[in-house]
């Protein structure tokens, strides 16, 4: 979509860098979602073992959506790249659901993760038109800079706007929460000052990639209210589910092999009660994908393109 924007008035090689800096970005997005779907276990949601508390989906579901998701990712850097108001960022993103829908018979997988990670890939390339470190700060204060007022409207509509609601949209109105809109928001909090400093905390204590990416889940399980619970169980469910994850949080993590079984008992009473903490997933998404991008482009000289 940006294509024609992006290549017309510049030298070749730049045009060349910018295509690698969108593939690059777009592959980690991809990436990171897969880790989240390879998760386990994690309570109540598809993974490879088995399907959680969904009937209407797997983890071959998951994965044809994964396979459509890479153009979308990479529409959203260059739309960051390219400077595009929060109307056709919306657009983008808009498109890209259109295409899960389509690949997965209409089964929603990825609508939280594409706003969530779709935001933060245009953010990113925001930095890198402007020449800008990928640091935490960097991505959050382009976040704000080109679309806080926009996200700041788009998340008072959701209790504003006649007419049929999302899920999220009908639990926030109902108790009066915060969801993807209020994190998107406020650029991202759950994911920049709980989950990534959880994750970078668990990763100098120990390189084994499964315990650190647990970790990492249950914190931010613990931490955030989580839609899809509401949805799905209520306020009783969500304050089970939250008291469940910081139980297992203050477990010691000298033995894991504890806390795996502890998990998978959660994970057992998510499944019997249908319980499904799909923004916790989007979120720690999120994370893997910062934490990825990162580790790509802080160690290259890719990411301070100007």
């Amino acid at each position: 979509m940006f294509d024609a924007d992006l290549r017309s008035h510049r030298p070749l090689s730049q045009k060349r860098q910018i295509d690698s800096l969108a593939f690059v970005v777009a592959r980690l997005c991809v990436r990171s979602l897969y880790f989240e779907l390879a998760l386990y276990p994690k309570p109540g949601l598809v993974s490879f073992f088995d399907n959680g508390s969904h009937s209407d989906m797997s983890a071959e579901t998951f994965f044809r959506s994964l396979m459509t998701l890479r153009s979308a990712f990479r529409d959203c850097f260059l739309a960051g790249f390219s400077g595009v108001d929060f109307t056709v960022l919306k657009t983008v993103g808009l498109r890209a659901e259109a295409k899960m829908l389509k690949a997965t018979g209409g089964v929603n997988t990825h609508r939280g993760s594409i706003f969530a990670l779709g935001l933060l890939a245009a953010a990113a390339g925001c930095c890198c038109q402007k020449g800008l470190r990928l640091s935490d700060h960097n991505i959050r204060a382009e976040l704000m800079a080109s679309w806080g007022a926009e996200l700041a409207r788009h998340q008072q509509s959701a209790s504003q706007t006649p007419g049929p609601l999302s899920h999220g949209q009908q639990v926030a109105r109902e108790f009066a929460i915060g969801g993807a809109r209020d994190e998107a928001a406020r650029a991202f909090p759950a994911v920049f000052e709980m989950g990534l400093r959880t994750l970078r905390k668990k990763r100098r204590q120990t390189d084994h990639q499964l315990q650190i990416h647990l970790e990492t889940f249950f914190a931010l399980l613990a931490h955030i209210e989580d839609t899809n619970v509401y949805h799905r169980g209520g306020p009783k469910a969500a304050l089970w589910l939250k008291a469940a994850a910081q139980n297992w949080v203050e477990m010691p993590s000298n033995n894991f092999s504890a806390k795996i079984a502890q998990a998978e008992e959660i994970h057992r009473t998510c499944i019997l009660n249908r319980w499904s903490p799909g923004g916790t997933a989007d979120l720690f998404a999120a994370c893997l994908f910062i934490d990825s991008l990162q580790a790509h482009f802080l160690a290259t000289p890719e990411g301070s393109m100007a």
